[in-house]
């Protein structure tokens, strides 16, 4: 059920509205709860740290959707159908491989879908248009990787996880245990995160009842700003640059003393450690180089130290992030990749609240305050001329 506060709570010339909607209420939800004081994600009843490694993903995507648990039937309908619905139509894959070689992926992503969206689609059926989009990113982006580096297209296999058979088809290998395990991880960890900017978009687009391919591409094109889902690859090209954990030090303080940010720390809710990080790292630890984790280890460690003394009244910890890029680079996704791989996962939570959106809608259409001059007059010159 879609809320917003009442007429009464807007803001005033003499009281500015929280900018960005800072913690304004926009919807009632069951798909996720995040605890940012006590450093907690639930999905649907479920804290994240209990299902990540435990539950495959595709499992916690059939909790995000259908809001329980699968049994084992169910589980493997719904493995099934994600399997059978890989293969993408020709006209995206013309598009593919004419796409510019230099191309941002998720740019390429964003269009993709938009072509997928030309055909007809019954607005009743948004759990196949769903199946459809969610099934069809991997593919999409391990066919345009392929193409620009001018290697063969592999075709997807139905018998993988939705996990393995990304790395499959960008690689040509089906990964090890490990990896798989790594990234069927992640892909839960990042499938939801409450009302974030993202899913907002795609929640507002959906709300005018558009079609779910038009509110897909307002999400991945909010996801693709440098505040919504850049980060992690800004966080690993930050590790190259310092290099050694023995330049962290001086590198960190360099950039503290120019007021630049220093990527994968702090977050906008959690007030905490982000709950995602710490499993993130456990999976680093395990998959990444050890020469590497040691270096982000170190980097973690004397950031922290700086960031507490220069704001010690809110500890600024690691955020989901950091320990994703040494995770996304250890099963071997480029690092151009690591935004659109995050829109793999995130997609499942965007049809999720699309869903809900769609059960009991109201289009979005909030006030603004309006705080610019009033009772101005057209200058007499200007109205002799008409």
């Amino acid at each position: 059920m879609t809320s917003c506060q009442s007429s009464e709570n807007l803001a005033s010339p003499w009281s500015p509205a929280p900018k960005g909607l800072e913690g304004v209420v926009v919807a009632n939800t069951m798909i996720s709860k995040i605890d940012g004081k006590g450093g907690k994600l639930v999905y649907r009843g479920y804290d994240i740290q209990d299902l990540a490694g435990n539950i495959p993903f595709e499992g916690v995507a059939f909790l995000l959707w259908v809001g329980h648990l699968p049994n084992p039937l169910e589980f493997d309908t719904f493995k099934k159908n994600l399997g059978e619905h890989r293969n993408i139509a020709a006209d995206v894959k013309i598009f593919l491989e004419s796409a510019p070689h230099e191309a941002v992926p998720l740019s390429v992503l964003r269009t993709a879908v938009s072509i997928m969206g030309l055909r007809p689609s019954d607005k009743d059926s948004i759990l196949e248009d769903g199946l459809n989009l969610v099934s069809q990113f991997p593919t999409i982006l391990s066919h345009y990787q392929r193409t620009r580096n001018e290697e063969e297209i592999i075709a997807p296999r139905n018998d993988l996880g939705h996990a393995a058979n990304y790395i499959y088809m960008l690689t040509g290998e089906v990964p090890n245990k490990k990896h798989e395990h790594a990234l069927d991880s992640y892909f839960t960890l990042l499938a939801d995160h409450g009302m974030n900017a993202s899913t907002f978009s795609a929640r507002v687009t959906i709300s005018t009842l558009t079609d779910i391919y038009s509110a897909i591409v307002s999400a991945i094109g909010t996801l693709k700003g440098p505040l919504h889902g850049g980060a992690p690859s800004k966080v690993w090209e930050m590790l190259q640059e310092i290099e050694k954990p023995e330049n962290a030090s001086a590198w960190l303080k360099e950039r503290l003393a120019n007021n630049e940010r220093i990527m994968g720390f702090g977050h906008r809710i959690y007030k905490t450690e982000d709950p995602r990080s710490k499993i993130l790292k456990e999976l680093a630890k395990e998959n990444a180089d050890p020469d590497i984790f040691a270096l982000a280890t170190t980097v973690e460690t004397e950031a922290r130290k700086l960031l507490q003394a220069e704001h010690p009244a809110r500890p600024l910890d690691t955020n989901v992030e950091f320990y994703s890029s040494l995770v996304l680079s250890a099963v071997g996704i480029p690092t151009d990749m690591f935004t659109s791989t995050f829109a793999c996962a995130r997609a499942f939570g965007w049809i999720a609240h699309i869903m809900e959106q769609l059960a009991d809608n109201r289009v979005f259409r909030p006030n603004s305050e309006y705080v610019g001059p009033l009772d101005l007059r057209v200058p007499e010159a200007w109205r002799a001329k008409n």
